[in-house]
């Protein structure tokens, strides 16, 4: 069991992405399983609490990027992996985004800061920081002590704070490099089963699997992939 930030930070290093908790529909591991050695969520088991610091310490340190940026859900990425993902699945944010623009020029910000500096509402700010991690644009930074019991985190540029290069892999090629990862951590995979981890259209998680892997038909005629 993992019982310390450098083992968690390791532990996704190896295994390159990972849900904070799992998800039947999302088929990667999750941090949780490892940290508490069960595969349901119990939210009064003493790890929870360690995952609840780690899940902010880890970018904090450096050792992993966290953020909602797998099945729209809190998730753990290794370091190296960050440019392939945004080469994969990036997409720039809209001109003029008062949230961008503020982190942008003041820093890593949290919820309420960013509310000061841009006047919106609490509901506007936290769908926009939804959407931002979902895009890529944005990514967990750090935990901010405002005085609260458990602080508040700091959201910063994913670009800014990982130091994506502006040249990256092409799209086709970062997209099958997760996809075998994916098919290595899972061992065979459903179109369904890849299109649900990056919110990719199904149709493109197949010929992405027809193109790396090994193709068959099961008795239900569900189409399965496998390593070549």
């Amino acid at each position: 069991m993992i019982r310390t930030l450098a083992a968690a930070g390791k532990w996704i290093d190896r295994v390159g992405l990972a849900l904070l908790f799992p998800r039947a529909d999302v088929v990667v591991p999750s941090l949780w399983e490892q940290v508490s050695g069960l595969q349901e969520v119990d939210w009064n088991a003493e790890p929870i609490n360690f995952l609840w610091w780690a899940k902010d310490a880890l970018p904090g340190e450096g050792l992993a990027c966290v953020g909602k940026h797998l099945g729209r859900v809190s998730s753990c990425l290794a370091p190296r992996l960050v440019p392939v993902l945004v080469a994969a699945n990036g997409d720039a944010a809209d001109g003029d985004d008062p949230v961008v623009d503020a982190i942008g020029s003041l820093g890593p910000l949290t919820g309420p800061q960013l509310r000061e500096a841009t006047g919106l509402a609490k509901k506007d700010v936290d769908r926009s920081i939804a959407s931002l991690h979902h895009r890529l644009v944005l990514t967990n930074s750090h935990l901010v002590d405002e005085g609260s019991t458990w602080g508040s985190l700091a959201h910063d540029l994913l670009a800014r704070k990982w130091k994506v290069p502006k040249r990256l892999p092409a799209r086709d090629a970062a997209r099958r490099e997760l996809a075998l990862l994916v098919l290595d951590q899972a061992g065979e995979l459903t179109a369904a089963d890849l299109a649900g981890v990056f919110a990719w259209p199904r149709k493109e998680a197949a010929a992405i699997l027809e193109d790396v892997a090994e193709g068959r038909d099961d008795e239900a005629g569900f189409r399965i992939w496998t390593r070549r």
